[in-house]
């Protein structure tokens, strides 16, 4: 069986050049890796402390974006019909109006009105195709 000499095992021999360049070229990599990383790591913990410590926008609803319900009275508007139209249905959302029917020539439009502009903003013609 073979001796195992524990003084002489502890003790580190001289490496050959080559080899201690190596070396060397190693743990500059190992440091410039751990910098990378801890850097890297205060980057994320940042932006981590960044998202919990903004204060949330208040949650807006759809009447207060459009400024559509004035605190002292109600928004007043008229929108003016083609002569002979037919209203055969309506539906309401985001501060416009849509009128759904037929005009007077037997064409079905849909008709689309704006409140806060107080205006038409789209006429379109329905056709079957």
């Amino acid at each position: 069986m073979t001796k195992i000499d524990p003084d002489n095992e502890l003790e580190d021999k001289p490496l050959d050049p080559a080899m201690e360049r190596v070396r060397r070229k190693m743990v500059r990599l190992q440091i410039v890796s751990g910098i990378i990383m801890f850097v890297s790591l205060m980057a994320v913990f940042g932006a981590v402390v960044y998202k919990t410590m903004r204060v949330p926008a208040p949650a807006r609803t759809p009447s207060a974006q459009s400024g559509l319900v004035p605190s002292d009275a109600p928004v007043s508007a008229t929108a003016a019909l083609p002569a002979g139209f037919v209203l055969q249905s309506t539906s309401f959302s985001g501060g416009q109006i849509l009128f759904y029917g037929v005009t007077a020539q037997g064409v079905k439009k849909a008709l689309v009105f704006d409140i806060a502009a107080g205006r038409m903003v789209a006429d379109v013609t329905v056709t079957a195709g």
